[in-house]
């Protein structure tokens, strides 16, 4: 069975990008954090349209990071937290282009290693261990990217629990993910638990 690509919106234009972008996927993990996820993963389809129909990080790049900040920032921000995360996503680019040939799908293609694939999550700017895990089992759940022992490096996220962005396809897993979520916060136990 094929995967179910992630439906985490509620908009299926900004859903369908992140299911055939690779650097909206990436921003919209990134920018999961401090906000809902749907407002995460729907910025990179406002930024697309901000940055006039293309999202390039080539492009991003060279526009320079103040260009970025000013994007994120006008109203309504992309993010809470609009210039911190701009400057990420920057950063995030820039690897992107440094590394990767301004391909972001290049991080996760062609990997023969579930410990290859993690190590290349975990050093992209703003990709910590939790985040990593995250999108190493989002990549597997809705991508269908599953290299030798990536169940490994996703850790708990690998299971069949809906706790993240990773097991999210559509309102109803968006809505188990939130309930597991709160029950955990108040059981005082981690996402990884």
């Amino acid at each position: 069975m094929a995967p179910r690509g992630l439906h985490i919106t509620g908009d299926p234009a900004a859903d369908e990008l992140l299911n055939t972008d690779g650097l909206a996927l990436l921003i919209g993990m990134l920018l999961d954090q401090q906000v809902s996820m749907e407002w995460a993963f729907r910025a990179p389809f406002t930024l697309r349209d901000r940055l006039g129909g293309t999202l390039d990080a080539r492009a991003i790049v060279d526009a320079g990071p103040e260009a970025l900040v000013e994007v994120f920032c006008a109203k309504p921000a992309l993010h809470r937290y609009p210039a911190v995360m701009a400057n990420r996503a920057y950063e995030l680019c820039r690897v992107v282009v440094d590394r990767y040939d301004g391909d972001a799908t290049k991080i996760w293609k062609r990997v023969r290693s579930g410990e290859e694939l993690y190590r290349r999550v975990r050093e992209l700017p703003g990709f910590g261990e939790e985040k990593a895990k995250i999108f190493v089992a989002l990549l597997a759940k809705r991508r269908g990217v599953k290299p030798a022992g990536w169940e490994q490096y996703a850790g708990a996220f690998a299971d069949d629990t809906p706790r993240s962005a990773a097991d999210v396809d559509g309102p109803a897993t968006l809505e188990r993910v939130r309930e597991w979520k709160r029950i955990q916060k108040k059981a005082g136990r981690s996402k990884q638990d």
